[in-house]
C-alpha cells in the first residue's frame, strides 16, 4: 500500500449530499475479480453518457462534458471535496479503490458512512473530516480559483491553504501509523513475520504430528 505523509494536489469537488457506493463504481463493475483497474469507471454513470460495462475501452465511450471530473480545470486533480455522508449504501470495497485508482489520494467532507471510512484507511486513502463552515469555504475557494491546491501534512495532522489558513483534523493513532507507513491489513501482519515463524516453529516441536498434517 502506498505511504500517505505530506500531499500537496489539486482539488474537485463533488457537490452532492449522500453520494453512494453505487454511484462511486456501480454494482456492475463488482464483477470483476481482480484488485486494479476501477478508475476509469468512478462514477460511471455520472461521467458518461452510454452504460458502462467491465471491460470497456473508455476513449470507446461517451463523455458527460458537463460532469464535474470531465472538466479541463480539474483533470489531474488528486484531492476530493465532498458533502456530508459521503460513501453511504452498500459496503463494496471497490468504491475505494475505484477514488484511489483514479488518482485521488485524500478526500474532504463532513462526515462518511462508516464501512466506507474504514475501508478508506485500508487501502491506503485518507478520508479528512473538516467541520461543514471549513467544507463550505473550500468548496467557493475552489469555484473561485482555476487550480486551488490543498497540502495534506498527515503527520502534523493539517490541511494548509494557499492564503496561509490551516485547518487542523483528527485520525485516529493506528489509522495514521498504518498509512504513514503504508501497512495494510496483510502489510501489518507481516511486520510480526518473526514472531510468526517462531511461533510455528515452537508449535512444530511441541505438535510434531501436524508437520504430517500440514504436508499432506
Amino acid at each position: 500500500m502506498q505511504k500517505f505523509t505530506l500531499h500537496k494536489g489539486l482539488v474537485a469537488p463533488m457537490d452532492r449530499e449522500n453520494v453512494d457506493t453505487d454511484a462511486i463504481i456501480p454494482k456492475q463493475f463488482l464483477k470483476s475479480i481482480k484488485k486494479t483497474g476501477f478508475g476509469p469507471n468512478l462514477f460511471d454513470e455520472w461521467r458518461y453518457l452510454d452504460h458502462g460495462e467491465p471491460g470497456q475501452d473508455p476513449k470507446s465511450r461517451k463523455i458527460n462534458p458537463d460532469f464535474i471530473l470531465n472538466l479541463p480545470r480539474y483533470q489531474g486533480a488528486s484531492i476530493l471535496i465532498a458533502r456530508k455522508n459521503f460513501g453511504c449504501g452498500s459496503s463494496r470495497e471497490h468504491a475505494p479503490w475505484a477514488i484511489d485508482q483514479y488518482g485521488f489520494r485524500a478526500i474532504l467532507a463532513p462526515s462518511y458512512a462508516d464501512i466506507f471510512f474504514n475501508n478508506c484507511f485500508k487501502n491506503g486513502l485518507l478520508p479528512i473530516v473538516l467541520p461543514e463552515r471549513v467544507i463550505d469555504h473550500l468548496f467557493a475557494q475552489v469555484a473561485g480559483f482555476v487550480g486551488f491546491e490543498l497540502t495534506i501534512d498527515l503527520s502534523a495532522q493539517v490541511v494548509l491553504a494557499p492564503d496561509g489558513e490551516s485547518y487542523p483534523f483528527e485520525v485516529q493513532a493506528f489509522k495514521k501509523h498504518c498509512l504513514i507507513n503504508g501497512l495494510d491489513d496483510i502489510g501489518l501482519t507481516l511486520t510480526h513475520s518473526q514472531k510468526i515463524r517462531d511461533y510455528e516453529s515452537h508449535r512444530l516441536t511441541t505438535k510434531p504430528w501436524l508437520a504430517h498434517t500440514l504436508a499432506t
